[in-house]
This record gives C-alpha cells, sequence and structure tokens, in this order.
C-alpha cells in the first residue's frame, strides 16, 4: 500500500486550496487515487462558467471533514490521495483538440494505475476521459444527470456536452447495456437522445419512475445493471433539482434532493469501480457558493467509494 499519510489537518481558512485540503502531487506513481480539475466548458451551447468550476470547488471542499458520518470511512487513511492539479488544456478554441488534451493527460494518469475523481467543467469531459481509462476494454456507467448526453450533435457539432455518452458508445468505450442514466428530465426538442439510449440498451430511469420506484429499487436496479464489471461514475449537478444547485448550465426543475442523491450514492458501495466525475458546476450562476459546495461534497461521496473499491480489489488479489 502507498503511503496514506495524506490529508492536511489546518484550519480549513488556512493555505493554498486544493481539493479537500489534500496534497498538491504532480507524480501520479505516488498516488491511489487522483483528484482532478478540467477547467473547460468549450462544449456548453448556452450558459458557459462551468470553466470556473474545478477552483470554486476545491475553495468550498475546503468545509469537508475527514470521515463519512454514515460509512465512518476515512479515505485518506487507506488510500494515497492527492490533489493533481488542472489539466493544462492548450487548445482552448478547438474543441476536438482540447478534448485531445484531457485525453492525454488522463493516458498518463491511468497508466500508473491510478484511479481519477474528476471536478469539471462541462461534460463533454467525461467523453476524453473514458477515451482514456477505458481503451483497453469498456466499461459501465452509473449516470447521475437531467439529460441522457447521447445526441448525435449539437448546432452541428460531435463533441458537445450534449453528446459525450453517444460518442463513447460508438468509439467502444462505454458498454450501453451496463449503463444506467438517473434522473432524466426536461422538454427536449427532439428525441433523438432518448432514442439512442434506449435504442442501445442503456437504462434509462426518468424522474418519474424514481419518485415512483424509491430510492432503495433504483439502488437495487443499478446494481443489476452494472453488475461486478469495471464501472465509472458520472454526475451533473444538473440532475439535482435548481434549488440545491442554480449554479449550472442547464437546469431543470424538479429534480433530485440533495438527500436522494447521496443516499443514491451511497448505496453504491462494493462496486467495481474506476474513476467518477462531478461536472457542469457553473459558479457565475450562484454567487453563495451553494452549487460548488454540493459539487464538493458529491465528490467526496464518491472519494469514499472510490477508496473502498480499491481495498475490496486488494482484498481479492491472491
Amino acid at each position: 500500500m502507498k503511503n496514506n499519510n495524506n490529508f492536511i489537518s489546518a484550519p480549513r481558512y488556512a493555505g493554498i486550496a486544493t481539493f479537500m485540503r489534500t496534497p498538491l502531487i504532480h507524480d501520479p506513481s505516488k498516488l491511489d487515487i487522483a483528484i482532478i480539475g478540467v477547467p473547460f466548458d468549450g462544449g456548453v451551447e448556452n450558459r458557459a462558467g462551468a470553466r470556473h468550476g474545478p477552483r470554486e470547488i476545491r475553495n468550498m471542499s475546503s468545509m469537508l471533514r475527514s470521515i463519512h458520518h454514515v460509512t465512518r470511512i476515512n479515505p485518506y487513511k487507506i488510500c494515497s490521495i492527492a490533489d493533481m492539479g488542472d489539466v493544462p488544456i492548450t487548445h482552448l478554441y478547438q474543441i476536438e483538440e482540447a478534448l485531445n488534451d484531457i485525453t492525454q493527460f488522463y493516458r498518463k494518469v491511468h497508466s500508473a494505475g491510478v484511479i481519477p475523481l474528476s471536478a469539471g467543467g462541462d461534460h463533454s469531459i467525461s467523453y476524453p476521459i473514458l477515451k482514456a481509462i477505458a481503451e483497453d476494454r469498456p466499461v459501465g456507467m452509473v449516470h447521475v444527470d437531467a439529460h441522457t448526453d447521447t445526441c448525435d450533435e449539437e448546432m452541428g457539432f460531435k463533441f458537445t456536452h450534449g453528446t459525450p455518452f453517444r460518442r463513447a458508445v460508438e468509439e467502444g468505450f462505454l458498454d450501453p447495456k451496463r449503463t444506467i442514466q438517473i434522473g432524466i428530465r426536461g422538454a427536449q426538442d427532439t428525441e433523438e437522445g432518448w432514442d439512442f439510449s434506449y435504442n442501445s440498451g442503456m437504462r434509462v430511469v426518468f424522474i418519474e419512475e424514481f419518485t415512483k420506484l424509491g430510492i432503495e429499487a433504483v439502488i437495487a436496479e443499478t446494481r443489476r445493471v452494472v453488475d461486478n464489471g469495471p464501472t465509472y461514475i458520472s454526475f451533473d449537478v444538473d440532475s439535482l433539482d435548481p434549488v440545491f444547485t442554480p449554479g449550472t448550465g442547464t437546469p431543470e426543475i424538479g429534480g433530485l434532493t440533495t438527500i436522494e442523491a447521496q443516499a443514491l450514492l451511497r448505496g453504491l458501495r462494493g462496486l467495481n469501480l474506476i474513476g467518477g466525475d462531478v461536472v457542469e458546476v457553473a459558479p457565475p450562476f450562484d454567487p453563495s457558493g451553494n452549487t460548488a459546495l454540493v459539487g464538493a461534497t458529491i465528490m467526496f461521496e464518491i472519494l469514499c467509494l472510490l477508496s473502498e473499491s480499491i481495498v475490496l480489489r486488494r482484498k481479492r488479489i491472491p
């Protein structure tokens, strides 16, 4: 096991802001889990601002503490965790090249055997991350969102925050039959995204079904769909009702509560998790900082799941 003495115990208002006050370490070989910022929102077609998400999530994550109050997991004691900084994006005005910058960064992380937990950025960043960590085999996914993000194109472009999972399926990085999309809602101008999700084999749980079934049944269905194969978690903060996360690019009323989101994630304990992201935090639309605090807290929930999953995999290795 790598050195796990990496949680900074200091006043939360002091020091340089890093994700959850972890050390800033650029060498992934020293880590089990790398927390990474992806300050890119070039895939947004309307309310830009998620490029500022990583910085404000870092700031608000100083409010977090180390031990989960329900599971009693302290991820910093069982895994080596650090902030690896932001992905250097050198092609800000060329979407496909910018996404390639992200892929190249995550390939280095993946080749070091490190699990990434990322803060976006818009949802287009999930595609290059999956491309980097799932090149050797397709992965399943728990996708919590108001939108399926499986459109073919937006405004004539195929790489946007509304298309990442269609591209990932088409290129063989994402197994649609082991993918569940939870919290889907909101009127659309075309049914193509919904149709692709259904026709490719994804399990789509619209918010009305989520409410009818209840948390425990949705958790059971999620576990059935992803089974025990490698699974990625992608959490868009617009899955939550905008009373909780107004600072996002495409808000949709009638969403999950923060309590429901936390309960859903806690129900994923024991899955074979290989990474996760929290995306679409757009601080300019929420001067209170509450959306970033929600994003940081959801990242902590996922961090606890990832760290426990690593420990469970170690126990299975003879």
